[in-house]
């Protein structure tokens, strides 16, 4: 993770990719094509001419006359230039156009093993913490926009120890080469604690701590109540402080989860504590 994301330098919206394609994700998902499509193209040693891959062909023909919406007679037979163009116009293209391509391509994919393409696209999306995913054959958000803002908002906040909790829960999900999921989410819950302990002036457990809060903020008991349930996964015997169980099994939209509503309590708290 670099400088600029672990100290809050570059916003989180360009950490988790929610309206860019960065060049690590660009590379990655260019690769799972080559990989579950280009290179599935028979080129015998008597060239490249499309008439001995008609798959393929056909295949071009839907990019050529669905995709681009070009004139099929400026399609050429020689695959070894279509696949330049496609080369050319997929490093050249906006991010949502990548997307858009993506889409396209699962949604024609002329190969038995699609589900394979799907997993390998979803895995890279992944690794590089962009906002999407592949669902029902289409790249869906499950990240917002609301969500980063709710992250960010939260991590300049005044309070050094809610803020020091945030970054580095923040760095252990954002780390693309090996996240920490089940640590990001301890800390996670421990800005929650360390912003409720501050209000109250006193130390304890978030769980012990929530229903007095109720009475300081004029908390809505439904709203402590779910805190404290949040808490209750994070400490009973199954969860996360207690790893000991490493059969647990924590997910990037686990972790992703916790830092957007300790995020947002740590905003809400702070907002209804001003003077």
């Amino acid at each position: 993770m670099r400088f600029s994301e672990r100290y809050g330098h570059t916003p989180t919206k360009s950490v988790i990719q929610i309206d860019s394609v960065d060049d690590a994700l660009t590379n990655s998902l260019w690769s799972i094509l080559h990989l579950h499509v280009w290179d599935h193209v028979h080129i015998s040693r008597y060239g490249s001419d499309f008439n001995l891959n008609p798959e393929i062909k056909t295949f071009c023909q839907r990019i050529w006359f669905n995709y681009y919406k070009l004139p099929l007679d400026t399609l050429e037979d020689d695959w070894t230039k279509v696949y330049k163009f496609l080369r050319r116009d997929y490093f050249n293209c906006e991010w949502f156009e990548l997307y858009n391509f993506l889409e396209f391509i699962a949604d024609n994919y002329p190969y038995n093993d699609k589900e394979s393409f799907i997993e390998a696209c979803n895995f890279a999306l992944e690794r590089e913490l962009s906002g999407y995913r592949f669902i029902d054959d289409q790249i869906a958000p499950i990240t917002s926009s609301e969500e980063i803002s709710e992250i960010e908002a939260a991590l300049v906040t005044k309070n050094d120890q809610v803020r020091t909790h945030l970054k580095r829960a923040l760095e252990l999900f954002s780390d693309r080469k090996q996240p920490d999921y089940r640590n990001s989410i301890k800390e996670s819950i421990s800005s929650v604690e360390s912003i409720v302990q501050k209000i109250l002036g006193q130390k304890g457990t978030l769980g012990k701590l929530v229903k007095k809060l109720e009475t300081e903020i004029d908390l809505h008991p439904a709203l402590g109540k779910a805190f404290e349930s949040l808490y209750g996964y994070t400490s009973d015997e199954d969860g996360i402080r207690h790893a000991i169980l490493e059969s647990a099994k924590v997910d990037f939209e686990d972790a992703k989860f916790f830092l957007v509503v300790c995020s947002a309590f740590v905003n809400f708290v702070t907002a209804k504590t001003k003077p």
